[in-house]
């Protein structure tokens, strides 16, 4: 695992120059390489422009200022039921999404930029006009770029599951992260998660279980002798099987499902 980059290294400030409420908050991504293959590139001035919401930053290229604004019917041309996804990766899942239910509004949340350009380069191949990305940290994006009840539907699939004992911290689902959620899903709004590391999605299962704004879809649902509480969703089968998935199934590792409703 790659270690995390200070908030220093990546602005190239120094402590002293950053907000407290910055450098002390851990992150839940590290940071790789933004350069754009030749196609990205190209898809990336073709669609970024149109498609890719450009939000008031405050200290990283990645944060969403206290200022920021999202009007979906602006944004979309529409109204409509609006589904976000954080961590859309390279944009297997919300492409083919948005191509199966045009009826939908998707934002992509992401921070890695060729990720964002494949996603473009992979909508524009499809033709599709739902989809919405924005390059942010996915916290900050909750707290201050979607308003309260305005998410029909939130995905959190594959998280970076952070293996080690002392970077559990960086975690993505946690309690704070499910209020923030709560925050912004319409009362009956599904949350969806996904992960193939059994470790985290029996920690996935403890941070909803306990998290009072959400109830379990499938309560008791796939409970064994081993793990008598179950409480596990069956494979969505709105979640088309990208290569990250096939790979973790090609190394033994299981995807587990959980649904919560926002009550």
């Amino acid at each position: 695992m790659v270690a995390a980059q200070t908030l220093s290294q990546i602005t190239g400030a120094s402590l002293s120059d950053v907000p407290q409420k910055f450098h002390r908050q851990p992150y839940s991504f590290v940071r790789r390489g933004d350069r754009l293959t030749a196609r990205r590139q190209k898809a990336w001035d073709a669609y970024a422009p149109t498609h890719v919401i450009d939000v008031p930053r405050e200290v990283t290229d990645t944060s969403v200022a206290e200022t920021a604004e999202f009007d979906p019917e602006a944004v979309y041309g529409r109204q409509a039921p609006l589904v976000v996804e954080i961590g859309s990766g390279l944009g297997e899942a919300i492409v083919h999404a948005a191509e199966d239910h045009p009826e939908n509004n998707y934002l992509a949340v992401e921070v890695y930029k060729p990720g964002i350009a494949d996603l473009l380069l992979k909508m524009g191949q499809a033709e599709v006009t739902n989809v919405r990305c924005v390059q942010a940290n996915a916290p900050e994006v909750l707290d201050n770029l979607l308003t309260p009840a305005s998410v029909d539907e939130l995905w959190v699939f594959f998280p970076d599951p952070w293996h080690k004992s002392r970077h559990h911290k960086r975690r993505l689902v946690s309690p704070g992260f499910a209020e923030k959620a709560a925050r912004v899903l319409k009362p009956g709004g599904i949350w969806r998660l996904a992960t193939d590391w059994e470790e985290y999605a029996l920690v996935m299962r403890e941070v909803m279980e306990s998290a009072p704004d959400f109830e379990n879809l499938h309560p008791g649902e796939g409970a064994t002798e081993e793990d008598p509480q179950g409480g596990w969703a069956p494979r969505w089968e709105g979640r088309v099987l990208t290569s990250f998935e096939r790979k973790a199934g090609e190394a033994g590792r299981r995807a587990h499902d959980l649904a919560f409703r926002r009550r």
